[in-house]
């Protein structure tokens, strides 16, 4: 746990969120700022700067993290309709705090993205 990262407060119990599901590795909540009608941020409860970091230490995180995704798109509606899973890695990617998450965004029509 970092002391200062505001994610892992919340996967550790220490800041409130909108939990919608939590196990002994990942953590999943409602974004407080949506970007969609869903958006629902899934964060490792173990630090790692981004996704680098995750691939480098702990690889196997990252199919337990996208399992978790699909999970909560399931569990939410969207899955029939579809949705987008992202993660940002860095400044020059967006990345706005300094924990490996993903955001699950559905719920409406998205906005064509790359691919």
């Amino acid at each position: 746990m970092s002391d200062d990262c505001i994610f892992c407060k919340i996967a550790h119990g220490e800041l409130p969120a909108d939990t919608v599901y939590q196990d002994e590795n990942i953590t999943a909540f409602r974004d407080i700022e949506p970007q969609a009608k869903t958006h629902i941020l899934v964060i490792t409860n173990k630090h790692f700067d981004s996704l680098n970091d995750a691939c480098r230490d702990e690889p196997e995180i990252l199919g337990h993290l996208l399992r978790i995704c699909a999970m909560v798109a399931r569990d939410h509606g969207i899955d029939d309709s579809g949705y987008r899973v992202l993660t940002n890695v860095g400044n020059d990617g967006g990345q706005s705090v300094g924990h490996l998450h993903f955001h699950v965004l559905g719920g409406n029509k998205l906005s064509p993205g790359l691919g």
